[in-house]
């Protein structure tokens, strides 16, 4: 009898760093250099997905989900020289530590940003919600374990193969819904509401279940050991919450705003987080379960969470998380589906799937009186999937609970399922861009006795100050008639994973000063709340969130909805120290254009030169000289009425000057010389530079109508008229009020440029000139663009004759 000795070779280890090419050594072979080639190629692929799929307006986890599968044995793994060279079977070792390093982090801060305090204020509807969507997916996915254990997972062991199929099925992503919502500018609707509280409370039952799934999955075969980790896992949550937590509030409590946060509180926690993974790895569940928990219960006030988030977000969402989706692709291969059978249980899976989520959360929104086509949308949101759906598949694969074609099914169920939300919202639920017409779209009214609206835009705390002071000085002093300010605090939607908070910022400043809590310490809040509690003005803050591509549809939608008269928005520039005018970018240039190319009021654009300087002034403290560059064109009536308006303030001094052209020469043309004949002249942009009295009013009468108001509420105005005959005229007129606080001018005046070279076309002529630091480093301008009718050809917001329509809540919609 022959006996066949069998000697198996292990490969040796790989060593970490080589000796370098010019050594004859390959650095693929050594697991340092390989791990660098790895990240770099898997984020540029994944980023170049991203780019593509941009216009379909899809999350960039679904392209970091394609870009895995593309990557593995599904595609481009397929060639066994790209994979053996690129990812090779002894680098996974590394690659997935690598990843679930990065994946522990993530979900810490997927943890910190869930606020158990916001879920336990969950409303019935949002509540009924959630556990409808949660429970009938459970039980369908309960019964499609059945059919897949018939056909093609025979012998699993059916407990945590029924747990992970109805998990599977039942969880909505909370951080892909809160990006999907701010895509389509849901975030701060009914719907984006209810949407993010529900799956809020999905995302913490989904831990639970998941936890128990885990349990469920060991290798024993005793009831108890499963039975042990369990409690084992509730003993560790009461641990965290018990002894964790308080150290953690007092690291919090230590981190006052304004200071700089400790680096020992930042690498004490960052510890903390790897120790929890440890002993929730060494208990059984996961480690990850771990990190979310202590996420779950660091203190969500203060400035701590923020800077905790600020430190990791970055490195770990941008290089390595996408890790974990190519970890998750190489064990996804699309091949394994083949035939009738598999295709039609890849189908069943969808079919199930979305029939559970959206038919669950359908019904329970009908019966909590939800409108049909938003209970349809809320249903489309819920089923999204995303990271935590990989998560669960990739623990089954590897606790042995799903096979490869099990695997690939459920992968290609979250990916269609999320890759399907965003264009069927979009199509079956259009956000009401709709409100009543109104009346008062001008400063400048018949009617003087009406209240007027302004929409106050400002970016950070730079801006309030000068912000506060310029409405301090425009409230008038009528007993009819006040002011009614709506300040919305302007917040970019970027990609990371803090946008989440975002929202619930969005939700607590959306709220109207006597609605809040005491407990908030938004310092831009704080500014305007003390401002209205010592002031006549009615002032109510906001927040748009949205890419600052996409930002000035929630301004321009939000004044048509409050009947504003004026938008107010500061200056993409910025004064340093020296004087010199600084941009912030080129984003906030595009989005003051676009303001001004779709608004349906007058627009205000403040270059902020420390009006009243770095605090607020506090009305008996107001000594404002105000400017009026007084040229003619509807512009200017706009300024000079807003100015106005401004000099019924005790503390303010209106000076306007009136500036004529010398006899025989015009303001717009007396570059060329005299005795041109004045015609009506278009510009590059189309812009009329000629006579213009549109309105069928002329300059004449409206400054005799200003005139006789001055002399009717003794306001301190005092009207000049200067001849030029030269640009230099009109410079050296400018020039001699440059002491001045304020100028208020027109954006588009009837006159030359004054200076030869802008880059700033929308502040005008005249105001570009006041902007550069040639002029002044002191006076702020407000240039003001009148609204017109006939230039908004594409508005943003459709108009309804429903003159007895409802003001909209006080969030951008």
């Amino acid at each position: 009898m022959e006996t066949t000795n069998t000697t198996v070779i292990c490969p040796k280890p790989m060593k970490a760093t080589s000796n370098g090419a010019f050594q004859g050594e390959n650095p693929l072979d050594y697991a340092l250099p390989l791990a660098i080639l790895q990240i770099c190629v898997v984020v540029v692929f994944t980023r170049t997905l991203a780019f593509i799929l941009k216009p379909l307006r899809q999350p960039r986890v679904i392209a970091e989900i394609i870009g895995g599968i593309l990557l593995g044995p599904s595609a481009f793994g397929r060639s066994e020289k790209f994979l053996h060279t690129v990812f090779p079977a002894r680098s996974m070792t590394v690659l997935d530590t690598l990843a679930n390093i990065g994946l522990l982090f993530f979900l810490f801060l997927v943890g910190l940003e869930l606020d158990m305090r916001a879920i336990r204020r969950t409303g019935k509807k949002a509540l009924g919600i959630a556990v409808a969507g949660i429970s009938l997916p459970f039980a369908l996915g309960i019964g499609t374990s059945v059919v897949l254990r018939a056909t093609i997972s025979k012998g699993v062991n059916q407990a945590p193969f029924l747990v992970f199929m109805g998990v599977a099925l039942s969880i909505t992503a909370f951080p892909v819904l809160a990006r999907i919502l701010a895509e389509l500018k849901l975030l701060t609707t009914d719907v984006g509401r209810i949407a993010m509280s529900a799956a809020a409370v999905n995302d913490v039952a989904a831990w639970i279940l998941l936890a128990l799934a885990i349990a469920l999955s060991g290798n024993s075969t005793s009831p108890f050991i499963s039975l042990w980790v369990l409690l084992c896992g509730i003993a560790f949550v009461a641990v965290a919450i018990v002894f964790i937590r308080p150290a953690l509030a007092l690291i919090a409590r230590r981190s006052p705003e304004g200071e700089p946060v400790k680096e020992l509180y930042i690498c004490i926690t960052l510890s903390l987080v790897l120790a929890a993974g440890f002993v929730t790895d060494t208990i059984g569940i996961h480690a990850l379960f771990g990190a979310f928990v202590i996420g779950l219960v660091v203190p969500k006030d203060g400035p701590f969470a923020g800077v905790l988030i600020e430190k990791i977000e970055d490195l770990v969402s941008g290089l390595l998380l996408p890790l974990y989706f190519v970890s998750s692709g190489l064990k996804t291969n699309v091949a394994t589906i083949s035939g009738a059978q598999s295709w039609g249980l890849l189908v069943l899976v969808i079919f199930t799937a979305c029939f559970g989520k959206i038919v669950g959360t359908l019904v329970v929104s009908l019966i909590f009186k939800v409108h049909l086509r938003e209970a349809m949308t809320l249903g489309f949101l819920m089923n999204t999937k995303g990271l935590v759906e990989l998560i669960v598949l990739n623990i089954g694969k590897d606790r042995k609970v799903l096979n490869d074609e099990a695997f690939a099914i459920l992968v290609l169920m979250a990916l269609f399922t999320t890759f399907i939300t965003t264009p069927i919202v979009m199509t079956i639920y259009k956000p009401a861009r709709k409100a009543a017409p109104y009346k008062h779209r001008t400063v400048k009214r018949k009617d003087l006795d009406t209240e007027l609206r302004i929409l106050a835009c400002f970016h950070s705390t730079r801006n309030i100050p000068t912000m506060i002071n310029l409405i301090e000085s425009s409230r008038g002093t009528r007993r009819r008639g006040r002011l009614c300010v709506y300040a919305m605090h302007l917040m970019e939607l970027s990609e990371r994973s803090s946008a989440i908070s975002m929202v619930h910022k969005a939700r607590m400043n959306g709220l109207p000063f006597w609605n809040k809590k005491g407990d908030d310490k938004d310092q831009m809040v704080i500014a305007f709340e003390a401002y209205r509690q010592l002031s006549s003005v009615t002032v109510r803050p906001m927040t748009a969130i949205s890419a600052l591509n996409s930002i000035h549809k929630d301004i321009c939608t939000s004044a048509h909805q409050k009947r504003a008269a004026m938008i107010l928005l500061p200056f993409h520039k910025h004064q340093r120290i020296d004087g010199v005018m600084e941009s912030l970018g080129h984003s906030f240039h595009l989005v003051n254009q676009r303001v001004l190319r779709h608004a349906s009021c007058s627009v205000g654009i403040l270059v902020d030169r420390g009006l009243g300087g770095t605090t607020q002034v506090s009305a008996s403290d107001v000594s404002y000289t105000i400017v009026v560059p007084f040229f003619g064109g509807q512009d200017d009536r706009e300024a000079l009425a807003y100015g106005v308006r401004m000099a019924e303030h005790p503390g303010i001094a209106l000076t306007v000057i009136k500036l004529v052209s010398t006899p025989g020469k015009s303001l717009k043309m007396m570059e060329l010389g005299a005795g041109v004949e004045i015609k009506e002249i278009r510009t590059a942009n189309n812009v009329v530079i000629g006579d213009d009295d549109s309105d069928g009013e002329s300059d004449e009468a409206f400054l005799s109508e200003c005139m006789a108001r001055k002399n009717e509420l003794t306001m301190t105005i005092s009207f000049e008229e200067r001849v030029v005959g030269s640009k230099a005229d009109i410079i050296a007129a400018l020039k001699s009020m440059s002491k001045s606080n304020l100028f208020l001018v027109g954006k588009m005046p009837p006159t030359v440029p004054l200076m030869d070279r802008s880059d700033c076309q929308e502040l005008g002529p005249v105001g570009s000139f006041l902007a550069s630091s040639n002029f002044s480093t002191t006076a702020s301008i407000l240039v003001v663009q009148r609204y017109d009718p006939t230039a908004n050809l594409q508005p943003l917001v459709e108009e309804q004759d429903t003159p007895d329509m409802p003001d909209m809540p006080d969030t951008p919609v």
